[in-house]
């Protein structure tokens, strides 16, 4: 017969009954465990045997609280209740079960204004619920006890995805190299199936959960490509998947995961609230979460890109590397640094939110990850583990400005006819804005490492390339409002060689005379210096014309 427990509820017994016990929101099934029935003719060390408590097997200061002659209630009326027995073990923090000689987390808490004290040596039931606002912490990316990957992680992860995985193209840009003056190659990562390099890590974590794992599920919280390789890999693996998308998550990816087979909640404003969410829900669930940027095989995956590198180019000097979280730099530079310690490996930020600088270096740089066109990369907490496998092994850490992002997304759909979201248009934007000069005339493999950028986003960060490049120009003119006032000024421009793509006049808040009007006029232009001529041109004939959104040329320095 089982030894049923009661519930812990503001210190008080109820319904003995019960199979659970619930402590602050953990539902432990104490009549099983590591999947073996609990009766009443168990001993003590039978339970010992199959349970980890702080990483350490057996179990502290168990006392007689379980009466090997339970009555069919499991519990005398004059013993100590069982959820005693469950507050002692949860107390230090973490329930772990053993499974196939490894440790997966069951249950953490950290109460800390519990006392296991006299009381529980007594006949006292009063034991106080844990702290509702503890964060849970994941236990493969632990700060006190970080995880490294080897090269080996890395070999065994490109052997087990091989199939599963497109190997993706590396391929010589021939108008980019001549215009910054490099020998630049493009690894193109967002040709995968779901566009991005996320897939790789995703299909790899999978593969190595244990048949128990499969069967209960994987979780994590992802705004986007994280969430779609994990959906299509599960499917793919027969393995249940769920990810917590925040409420902002793009619609089009929201219906991409639930196509794929995967349950989809949307959860939070951020994607910190989402993630703790998702850690809470794995808990619940007995599901086990996978970090899309930290899980020690998630990088040992996203290492397989700098093996591919190695392969497909020869006589490398230099490897761009897009950095968010870190987990695609830290198992590139693992891999690369492993076969080719020449080779220089070099890892871009966004300036809006420069994180991963900030924990590598010690830095405090201020962070605005909502207002990023890489918003792929805007994580404000880095992954521990990937700091830890990074640190030495990355020469340079860069970051660039939205403009050259923007830029950066225009010439790669102009001259490579690809569709890059910001994320991965950040290598191209670091030489774009001169922040690598010491590789001029080197050979250079940038990696494109996504495509899912939103239809509207495209939109709109075309229309600022263009004014980054001069291409897409706005001016104020004060012209006569008399007839033919505006006609003389739309035939002064058509005579420049722009195109009026927008116009707009004003009378009410004009400070000039009454017969006078303000024009607004957004153009088209060749380049900076068409555009330079052309305001030139018009200055001689206006006298009130402003400009001041318009830079004459990218800043270089």
């Amino acid at each position: 017969m089982k030894v049923e427990a009661g519930k812990i509820d503001g210190g008080k017994k109820k319904d003995q009954k019960s199979d659970n016990i619930d402590v602050d929101g953990i539902q432990t099934k104490m009549d099983r465990v590591n999947g073996k029935d609990v009766h009443s003719s168990d001993t003590k060390e039978n339970v010992e045997n199959d349970v980890i408590v702080n990483g350490k097997d057996g179990i502290n200061n168990v006392n007689n609280g379980i009466d090997k002659d339970a009555d069919t209630n499991g519990i005398h009326d004059n013993d100590k209740p069982l959820e005693h027995e469950a507050a002692t073990r949860l107390r230090r923090g973490s329930v772990y079960l053993k499974e196939s000689g490894s440790t997966t987390l069951f249950a953490e808490n950290r109460l800390r204004t519990m006392s296991i004290n006299s009381s529980l040596k007594g006949n006292g039931d009063v034991v106080p619920r844990p702290d509702d606002d503890d964060s849970l912490v994941d236990p493969v990316c632990d700060p006190k006890h970080p995880h490294k990957i080897e090269f080996s992680d890395i070999s065994m992860a490109a052997f087990s995805i091989r199939d599963g995985i497109v190997r993706s193209p590396c391929t010589k840009s021939h108008q980019l190299s001549a215009l910054l003056g490099i020998d630049l190659f493009f690894k193109k990562e967002f040709l995968q199936v779901t566009g991005s390099f996320k897939e790789r890590g995703a299909r790899f974590a999978l593969l190595k959960l244990n048949e128990e794992k499969r069967k209960g599920g994987a979780i994590a919280a992802s705004a986007g490509n994280h969430a779609l390789a994990l959906a299509y890999h599960g499917a793919q693996l027969g393995i249940p998947i769920t990810v917590i998308m925040p409420v902002f998550a793009p619609l089009m990816k929201v219906s991409c995961c639930r196509s794929y087979g995967a349950t989809v909640i949307q959860h939070g404003h951020n994607i910190q609230e989402a993630k703790e969410y998702g850690f809470k829900y794995a808990r619940d669930h007995g599901m086990t979460y996978i970090n899309g940027f930290d899980h020690p095989d998630v990088v040992a995956g996203q290492g397989t890109v700098g093996l591919e590198i190695l392969e497909e180019v020869r006589n490398i000097d230099a490897i761009i590397v897009p950095v968010g979280g870190g987990g695609l730099v830290a198992g590139i530079a693992v891999a690369v640094k492993t076969l080719k310690p020449e080779v220089q490996v070099i890892g871009v930020e966004a300036e809006s939110c420069p994180s991963f600088a900030n924990a590598m270096y010690n830095k405090h740089l201020p962070l605005e990850p909502e207002s990023s066109l890489a918003d792929g990369l805007a994580v404000p907490t880095v992954g521990i583990n990937a700091v830890h496998i990074a640190h030495g092994k990355i020469d340079e850490l860069v970051s660039v400005c939205e403009e050259s992002i923007a830029l950066s997304i225009l010439r790669l759909l102009e001259m490579e006819k690809a569709v890059v979201e910001g994320a991965g248009a950040v290598g191209l934007a670091a030489f774009i804005s001169g922040k690598l000069p010491h590789l001029k005339g080197k050979r250079v493999v940038i990696i494109l490492t996504g495509g899912n950028i939103d239809s509207t986003v495209l939109g709109r960060t075309i229309d600022r390339g263009l004014a980054v490049d001069g291409r897409l120009i706005k001016f104020d003119v004060v012209v006569s409002d008399r007839p033919g006032g505006i006609a003389e000024l739309t035939t002064a421009i058509a005579k420049s060689g722009a195109s009026i793509k927008d116009i707009f006049h004003e009378r009410a808040w004009l400070a000039a005379n009454v017969f006078s009007v303000r024009v607004r006029i957004v153009a088209e232009t060749r380049d900076h210096d068409h555009a330079d001529q052309f305001f030139k041109t018009l200055a001689e004939k206006y006298a009130q014309l402003s400009y001041p959104d318009y830079k004459p040329r990218f800043n270089l320095d």
